[in-house]
């Protein structure tokens, strides 16, 4: 059956490319890709002489969807790919997986580098889980927006960021959500000048202005999760916030402490943190 495959390619180092992912992007019929230009380079370098190039990137991807689909009904297979690691994960290629999927063709993974990924297993990060949030908006006030709403955010966060805004970003994650929780900065992941590195908030902007180096590449961002109140478990805080979507403050600290038996005067002090 005709399917389109996606295909994860190297953050930098070409020997990351699976002989699974070359295997797929040499036997297909077509390759489509966020930069053609940028693809053909890798193609080039395992020495894949692609049947057909389809550009695929954040202007196009409906229009581009289209035509994948009729490549699929005419019994081709396509295989997607980005610039760099796996597709849909905040690069283009989400929403035309999900339009192959609803024109009932297969969409296989063809797994590989992902940037979240390689820089979570570096982290450290032991407990709990993770968010993974992406790239954050652009514009100041919206960014701040969004931060705010992950402040109490137990999980790890999981932020890409670019090096023009890299410095804005961290100054308001530190304003934000305190500088005492742990940052961990993962830039330029498997290529010549990786670096990793990990500090509290207060101390990054420090860190950046330390060296002009520190500003280049691309950015993985693990921001440590928001601490539980003394006293308090995961799980009454998560009713308190399903709570906090729904009701008055003094009614859902009252409700989540009847649920769960935790101490009122800590989940008020919470639930006051989340509203501000």
């Amino acid at each position: 059956m005709p399917t389109l495959y996606v295909v994860a390619t190297p953050l930098g180092n070409l020997r990351d490319l699976s002989p699974r992912g070359r295997d797929t992007l040499a036997a297909v019929d077509v390759v489509a890709a966020e930069d053609t230009r940028h693809s053909q380079r890798l193609l080039d370098a395992f020495g894949i002489r692609a049947r057909q190039l389809l550009s695929v990137h954040q202007h196009n991807e409906q229009q581009a969807a289209g035509k994948i689909i009729e490549c699929l009904a005419q019994g081709q297979h396509v295989a997607l790919i980005t610039d760099a690691g796996t597709p849909a994960i905040s690069d283009p290629g989400a929403r035309l997986v999900a339009r192959v999927r609803e024109a009932g063709y297969t969409v296989s993974p063809i797994p590989g580098a992902c940037a979240a990924v390689a820089a979570l297993s570096v982290a450290g990060i032991v407990e709990g889980g993770f968010r993974f949030v992406g790239f954050l908006p652009v514009k100041t006030t919206s960014r701040r927006t969004a931060l705010m709403a992950l402040a109490g955010e137990r999980d790890a966060l999981v932020f890409y960021e670019a090096p023009h805004r890299i410095e804005p970003c961290v100054a308001d994650m530190a304003d934000i959500f305190g500088g005492g929780r742990e940052i961990l900065i993962a830039r330029e992941l498997t290529k010549l000048h990786e670096e990793v590195a990990s500090m509290p908030l207060a101390e990054a902007g420090a860190w950046f202005a330390a060296d002009a180096n520190h500003l280049r590449g691309e950015f993985v961002l693990i921001v440590r999760g928001a601490d539980v109140p003394d006293g308090i478990d995961a799980n009454a805080l998560r009713i308190l916030d399903m709570l906090l979507d729904e009701l008055p403050l003094k009614t859902a600290v009252r409700l989540a402490a009847t649920i769960t038996g935790a101490p009122r005067k800590g989940l008020y002090a919470h639930a006051l943190s989340q509203r501000k």
